[in-house]
């Protein structure tokens, strides 16, 4: 994962997976995939917490689960974009004044596939490393996900 700096409020962050572009892309909008790694280690997304409405102004919300607390984290967004399998976006409204993230999935040609993540408007407390540590165990979870499709 390479994280690149922007502007204070923005975030972009690549990453390569073992997969074709199709697998990511559906990977990550679907919901009987995402309840497989979305979320930080020691958090779980159960299904019934996932609606996906994969078409623009269509709705993108999960809640993730602490595991040791139960405590619960919603996300709740719209697609703005929903170009299968090269883009998708969506925006938060309710995180720090509509938070976008855009992500950008490129056939690498060798049966790996790039995915960009970029991000605007983003909080604070979401551009902690905390918070970065914890989005890429997200990833890491994607990883052994798609190794076992």
């Amino acid at each position: 994962m390479s994280d690149t700096p922007n502007k204070p409020d923005e975030l972009t962050i690549t990453r390569i997976f073992e997969a074709q572009r199709e697998v990511v892309f559906e990977c990550m909008t679907t919901p009987s995939h995402l309840t497989h790694f979305w979320g930080p280690i020691g958090m779980s997304t159960p299904l019934e917490g996932i609606t996906i409405d994969r078409r623009p102004g269509g709705r993108f919300e999960t809640v993730m689960v602490n595991d040791e607390t139960g405590e619960k984290y919603p996300v709740r967004g719209a697609f703005v974009e929903f170009n299968p399998p090269l883009a998708f976006s969506f925006t938060e409204a309710g995180v720090n004044g509509a938070m976008m993230t855009a992500i950008v999935f490129n056939d690498l040609g060798d049966g790996r596939t790039e995915v960009v993540t970029h991000q605007t408007n983003v909080p604070p407390m979401l551009m902690s490393p905390e918070a970065q540590a914890g989005l890429e165990t997200s990833f890491v979870k994607l990883d052994a996900y798609l190794a076992t499709l």
